[in-house]
């Protein structure tokens, strides 16, 4: 069996995304944190992104870890041919390609049969799921997106999705073999999202963390959470922030609008909570969800299917309906029963540091490479 350290790791970012666009959108610390967890347990990592010679400054952040960029900003297609003399120690070394999202998965597939090496299609979320979601399942778009996601991980030697949910999907959608997909979870790092003893959360505090997106169903939480005695935080931002600002003026509630925050001032903003709420219509395997959970502070969720794989209504957290009413309903338990707050923030902890700890996937995924390298999906 292929030692590890022998390893050469090809991460292949998602179509048009750089470590620019991880930092202006702080997800930068987040996105990165598994592959420097890995860096000490592999021969090498090299992640191939869409940005400029931007991307370089963000090596210093990246010890150990090689970067590919489009610094010559050359068009798409030479770019792409690039790559392959770029990434030449790949015919001489064991190697594995590996995709971040479905959106750009074709490179990395590409590129695994260039090498005759095994590729990873991983994705945190399926697009055509989005899509169906938005547009209908009869939608060329969302067809569309179901050819594009059928060809990775039909042609992969493995897929890696978060949810057994998005697993069940593929397995459905396009026959593929039990086997030949695992679940591997978005990870948490457990010490940075903690709880804060030394915090005092707000007594009627309620904090989203989004984007400012329909499908966040933000309108809904802001109107079940008029009247009430509460103080609304909002970090994010998107087309409905404007909207969002109105509507919190309009009907009189104590709100405060955060915008984009980095990742490590997070766990302050959940801490000082009374409860974090997520009401989406559509998620795939929401982060920030997790995080606060790992924080334990007491979450609520709609009860859409990656959600209620995460949050086990009654014990880890509560589950609402779509609707302003369910959702002020949740919020108001919530409020109103400190004892089960405490209990929901003790099990959520708990769920966090034996399921989404950074540690539990860095073993999962270096077992995934052994299987992979020793041939077996």
């Amino acid at each position: 069996m292929t030692d590890l350290h022998q390893l050469h790791l090809v991460l292949c970012f998602t179509d048009g995304v750089s470590l620019t666009t991880w930092e202006q959108g702080g997800l930068f610390n987040r996105e990165v944190a598994l592959y420097l967890a890995l860096r000490p347990h592999l021969g090498q990592i090299t992640f191939v992104t869409y940005g400029d010679g931007r991307d370089l400054a963000f090596a210093h952040r990246l010890e150990g870890i090689r970067i590919l960029c489009n610094r010559w900003q050359l068009n798409r297609t030479w770019y792409l041919r690039t790559l392959t003399p770029l990434l030449y120690t790949s015919w001489k070394r064991p190697t594995i390609f590996k995709s971040n999202q479905v959106r750009g998965g074709e490179l990395p597939l590409h590129l695994a049969k260039r090498f005759g090496r095994p590729c990873i299609a991983r994705c945190g979320y399926l697009v055509s799921d989005s899509i169906e979601w938005r547009e209908g399942m009869e939608a060329a778009s969302t067809r569309k997106a179901m050819a594009m996601e059928e060809k990775l991980f039909s042609q992969a030697d493995c897929g890696v999705v978060t949810t057994p949910h998005m697993k069940s999907i593929l397995e459905k959608n396009y026959g593929i073999e039990q086997g030949r997909i695992r679940v591997i979870p978005n990870y948490v790092d457990t010490q940075l999202f903690s709880p804060k003893p030394t915090f005092s959360p707000h007594p009627r505090r309620i904090l989203f963390i989004g984007r400012l997106e329909r499908t966040k169903n933000p309108f809904a939480l802001v109107e079940a959470l008029q009247g009430l005695d509460v103080e609304l935080w909002i970090v994010g931002d998107g087309s409905e922030r404007q909207a969002l600002e109105t509507a919190t003026r309009d009907m009189g509630i104590q709100t405060r609008f955060f915008g984009i925050r980095p990742h490590n001032e997070l766990p302050e903003l959940i801490n000082s909570a009374t409860a974090y709420i997520l009401p989406s219509f559509w998620e795939g395997h929401p982060k920030t969800l997790l995080e606060a959970l790992a924080c334990g502070v007491p979450c609520i969720g709609s009860d859409i299917p990656s959600i209620r794989g995460v949050i086990d209504h009654g014990n880890t957290g509560l589950l609402c309906g779509l609707d302003a009413p369910s959702i002020r309903q949740a919020v108001v338990t919530i409020l109103e029963q400190p004892e089960l707050r405490e209990r929901l923030g003790r099990n959520a902890r708990t769920y966090a540091t034996q399921h989404l700890s950074l540690e539990s996937v860095v073993t999962r995924e270096l077992d995934l490479y052994r299987t992979l390298l020793a041939g077996t999906p």
